[in-house]
């Protein structure tokens, strides 16, 4: 990662708050390309990170508290995407992110300008699984995710899927593909089909081969619903 982008972050940070870091450290890559409007992989990389670490903090604190096991899982990820050195990084971001209020109605936004929808679906699908990191899942989380969801610009129904895929309810088979117990056979079908292309890993390589290893887990969470309700009606 450029030193520039990460002066302009902490600038940011320093002026604006998170909304300003995230802005500063996008505004960084412009000048280290000269001003180019096109992001690199590792840019998009980069972005996904800092994205995923402000709203990695609005996750852990939506229940008013902050569990060891959600602080290791975001170093985990940041290890294995980033290497070592970009831990500390990571945990001294997260340290001043505890003590801002973050506001992710103008942060949102923000992202769902900066990466494409397929990003945006793998890094709410991280979110989720961050929510359920110590091993609860209330309601507090639950209402912050339906708002991330939103304010980055996930469609409902595929906010509701990822969801469905960790928050188990009846009927969340269904819910994860995107359709109504009532869809015929034949609804399952193109369900299990238009999900299957939509949440192709291969739609997030340029974020790295981790991420994309952890969208063939929300892909295989997919498979699994549609085994689900395939053994469930004896297709």
């Amino acid at each position: 990662m450029g030193f520039t982008k990460w002066l302009t972050g902490l600038l940011g940070w320093v002026v604006l708050g998170p909304i300003g870091g995230l802005l500063g450290f996008l505004y960084g890559m412009a000048l280290e390309k000269g001003g180019a409007r096109t992001y690199s992989a590792t840019e998009q990389r980069n972005s996904f990170f800092v994205s995923l670490l402000v709203l990695s903090s609005a996750i852990i604190k939506a229940d008013g508290k902050t569990h060891p096991k959600e602080i290791d899982m975001v170093k985990d990820f940041v290890r294995r995407n980033f290497g070592e050195s970009a831990v500390q990084d990571a945990v001294q971001i997260l340290e001043k992110l505890q003590n801002q209020q973050v506001n992710i109605y103008e942060v949102g936004p923000q992202i769902a300008r900066y990466m494409n929808y397929s990003q945006r679906i793998q890094l709410f699908h991280y979110l989720v699984q961050l929510a359920i990191a110590d091993g609860q899942f209330d309601g507090s989380e639950k209402s912050v995710l339906e708002a991330i969801g939103t304010t980055i610009s996930l469609s409902a129904s595929d906010a509701a899927s990822v969801i469905a895929m960790f928050y188990k309810e009846t009927d969340s088979a269904y819910a994860v593909l995107e359709i109504d117990p009532s869809a015929t056979d034949d609804e399952v079908r193109q369900a299990y089909r238009r999900m299957a292309m939509k949440n192709h890993p291969d739609k997030v390589a340029t974020l790295g081969p981790e991420v994309q290893k952890a969208a063939e887990e929300k892909f295989r969470q997919i498979q699994e619903a549609y085994e689900t309700i395939k053994k469930e009606r004896g297709l």
